[in-house]
């Protein structure tokens, strides 16, 4: 798994925290209640991962949601207690704060203070900025060729993770929205069921769906998590999205709409050349690709606008800086050659509901043929 992967080098930084979130407390009770609830933060996301991985009663649920929240918490916990031994190792070395001052009980009571209640604040800014959904507006301009348009307005939207986690009414404003743009074609970036969904709640989710609105109808790519599940083909299909995995569609006369298969897990998927292979160039085409891994080889071809997701652009500080160095584009637009590249944060996220770097976001982008 990615983030495991990345989570197995701190491990000698999350041993360091916890021996220096011990020396903290004076009193013995306090270390141990220190040492307690650092073993719990290690040791609850694991845990919600396994009860995410199987059916269960609403309390498992509920031991769940508090699982994920222990993995952000955690991790601004360490980055705090490094981040505190470091600025105070350096006042003491530049002599603005003595040894006997950093030893009294009432500064190491702050010192302890200060460690909890600053991830629990990254943490709480992070739920809230995960709950607050915003639109983010482009324009740019293409060319027409031989389309019958002059103008298009494109909604995009990605990363969905729909789950037991989902917010019963998340959907349903998803949809409003999205509906209230007034869109041409809605685009979809993947990844929107969670890997192991079980199917009892998948009518609902395909009902909303089959309520978004636009001219030309709702195109979608498949993301890694749509591999993690089974075929979801169908589920697409009964939820009114036509789901492109290598396959291109030309659309009503005014563009093509292309979708590639996901660059993750799909061994066989088409190179882009491949793709386009024999495509008139008489119209424009809007690729969907859930990763943003090809965008040189795109920017070569006849490839007007890319839409991915993906990265979430991290989703937890400071997380976006590796996301940042693995990806040529994280977050946001760039135009490189006469592509224009748009990489979303998400609609929602993975496992924690958590989103202290990016945006809840959809996608607005206006068109102007010319």
């Amino acid at each position: 798994m990615w983030l495991i992967d990345r989570i197995l080098p701190t491990i000698p930084l999350i041993l360091y925290a916890g021996v220096r979130l011990w020396m903290l407390p004076s009193k013995k009770l306090w270390k141990i209640l220190a040492t307690v609830f650092y073993l719990l933060l290690i040791l609850a996301f694991p845990a919600a991962e396994t009860i995410s991985h199987r059916g269960g009663p609403a309390w498992e649920r509920v031991a769940m949601d508090i699982g994920y929240y222990a993995l952000p918490m955690l991790l601004y916990l360490v980055l705090t207690i490094i981040l505190t031994d470091l600025v105070i190792g350096l006042l003491r070395l530049t002599k603005v704060l003595s040894k006997q001052t950093v030893g009294t009980p009432r500064f190491r009571r702050s010192r302890l203070g200060f460690v909890v209640l600053v991830p629990f604040a990254f943490v709480l800014f992070g739920i809230w900025n995960f709950h607050h959904l915003r639109v983010k507006d482009y324009a740019v301009d293409i060319p027409r060729r031989a389309s019958s348009l002059t103008r298009v307005k494109i909604v995009f939207a990605s990363d969905f993770h729909l789950g037991d986690q989902t917010a019963a009414d998340f959907m349903d404003r998803f949809v409003s929205l999205v509906n209230a743009q007034a869109p041409d074609l809605i685009l979809i970036g993947g990844d929107v069921l969670e890997g192991d969904r079980r199917d009892e709640t998948l009518d609902h989710f395909e009902a909303q769906f089959r309520r978004l609105k636009a001219t030309y109808g709702v195109f979608a790519a498949p993301g890694n998590h749509e591999g993690f599940g089974g075929n979801r083909d169908e589920f697409f299909r009964r939820a009114g999205i036509t789901l492109l995995r290598d396959g291109v569609e030309r659309v009503d006369g005014a563009f093509y709409v292309a979708g590639r298969s996901d660059g993750g897990r799909s061994r066989g998927r088409k190179t882009i050349a491949a793709l386009l292979e024999g495509l008139p160039d008489d119209l424009p085409l809007i690729l969907i690709d859930h990763r943003p891994i090809d965008l040189d080889n795109v920017s070569r071809t006849r490839t007007d606008i890319q839409f991915s997701g993906h990265t979430h652009h991290g989703q937890l500080f400071p997380i976006n800086v590796i996301t940042n160095g693995e990806y040529p584009l994280s977050w946001g637009y760039r135009k490189m050659g006469s592509t224009h590249f748009f990489v979303s944060s998400g609609i929602q996220v993975w496992g924690p509901r958590v989103r202290t770097v990016g945006h809840s976001e959809i996608l607005v982008v206006d068109v102007a043929l010319k």
